[in-house]
């Protein structure tokens, strides 16, 4: 559905403008597909973020330097984050055998088990391939690129 639709408005000060309103809102919109499929599981968009870059990292550990590097929210407190997966059992967190001050963070069995279950239910293509092709899909990452760029 077009934007003007969406937000009920036909008047933008520019193609500029309308892009900037259509790319936060359709960041908004994909942001609560995906959190409806990890509510199931009682883990917030952030939270699967990082069990991701930790089983990327796996069987080594991470610090949270890394994981805020990693992180595709930049603004979100990490450490937090990582209180919340330690409470749940999803991560565990130890003093680093090669620096006592650092802090080596892993991901648990259980949360591997996690992920594996949500593998299957945050499919990219799963979620646009109704709406766009994977060229169109290629393209759109193409533009998002070069709009950063």
């Amino acid at each position: 559905m077009r934007i003007e639709k969406e937000i009920i408005n036909n008047k933008f000060e520019s193609n500029y403008q309308k892009s900037i309103v259509n790319v936060i809102y359709t960041y908004g919109w994909l942001t609560n597909l995906l959190r409806q499929r990890l509510n199931k599981h009682h883990i917030t968009l952030q939270q699967y973020n990082i069990l991701r870059i930790l089983r990327g990292q796996y069987p080594n550990p991470a610090n949270l330097n890394l994981l805020r590097e990693r992180m595709l929210d930049k603004m979100c407190d990490a450490s937090r984050i990582v209180e919340r997966l330690v409470q749940k059992n999803l991560v565990s967190r130890d003093t680093s055998e090669k620096d006592r001050r650092a802090v080596d963070i892993k991901i648990s069995d259980k949360g591997l088990e996690i992920l594996k279950k949500l593998d299957s239910e945050m499919i990219p293509k799963d979620l646009l391939q109704k709406n766009i092709t994977d060229e169109d899909a290629g393209t759109l990452s193409k533009l998002l690129d070069k709009m950063r760029g």
